[in-house]
């Protein structure tokens, strides 16, 4: 972290690689995000070579925080989603550090990022028990948050709703894959949220992802027991929480 109380964070995706400056005290960009499209393929020397570009042009000097939509452990991705399936087994951690001249950094999941920017910044903030953010998108990220500490790569996207994985019946982009309108959706992702809820029973669920825009179209149509609010900082919710990890020194 500066001395101004500023880290840097950057989120990885299948399509883009973006990152800004972001001021902790507040949980605002300093500077409006930077974004490189993501390479095809997206393979691991690519993509470092994508974060040392965009870094040297935000023209940071310090340590660095980093979002995959990977389960990350030490450092390691150990599966893939949306992106290169040479991610698998790497140490994300060592080769961001090379790539950026042996600098400090931190790699995260790119759902555990933003939940842990709702959690200080948005919607989770000031809650207590178990939260729960999900991300609806290409498919279905997890946070899962205890008294504001985070429990890592939960992956509740793959929790098999009857014979399905809960993404392949309610993510964002199944609804536009089978032209769904908002009731016929909201209906499945009742469903979802019904099974996770048995499972930990959550005190809410946040719901995150770009579709979140539109959530007066389908939140107020849900039918699961658990309250359900809508996430605040949508698209740059995993550049500040990557940037928390990396002041934090979160290491998964």
């Amino acid at each position: 972290m500066s001395a101004r109380g500023h880290a840097f964070g950057i989120d990885i995706g299948g399509s883009g690689v973006k990152g800004a400056e972001v001021d902790l005290s507040t949980g605002l960009l300093t500077h409006d995000r930077i974004k490189i499209a993501t390479p095809q393929p997206s393979t691991p020397d690519a993509v470092a070579a994508a974060v040392a570009e965009l870094v040297a042009k935000a023209q940071w000097d310090g340590p660095v925080g980093l979002t995959m939509p990977c389960v990350v452990l030490d450092g390691h991705a150990r599966t893939a989603a949306n992106i290169d399936q040479g991610w698998i087994g790497t140490d994300a951690r060592a080769l961001f550090s090379a790539a950026l001249g042996g600098r400090a950094v931190t790699v995260v999941n790119d759902a555990d990022a933003a939940g842990l920017a709702e959690d200080r910044y948005g919607s989770a903030r000031d809650l207590h028990g178990l939260t729960i953010v999900l991300t609806f998108g290409t498919g279905i990220g997890s946070a899962l948050l205890y008294n504001g500490t985070l429990v890592p790569n939960s992956e509740l996207g793959h929790l098999l709703v009857g014979a399905a994985e809960a993404e392949h019946l309610a993510a964002a982009s199944i609804k536009d894959r089978e032209e769904l309108d908002y009731p016929a959706w909201a209906r499945r992702v009742s469903t979802v949220l019904g099974t996770i809820e048995d499972l930990f029973w959550p005190k809410v669920f946040i719901a995150g992802g770009g579709i979140s825009r539109d959530h007066e179209q389908w939140i107020p149509l849900l039918t699961n027991r658990t309250p359900v609010i809508p996430a605040v900082l949508k698209n740059t919710a995993g550049i500040v929480g990557a940037a928390m990890a990396i002041d934090q020194g979160l290491a998964p």
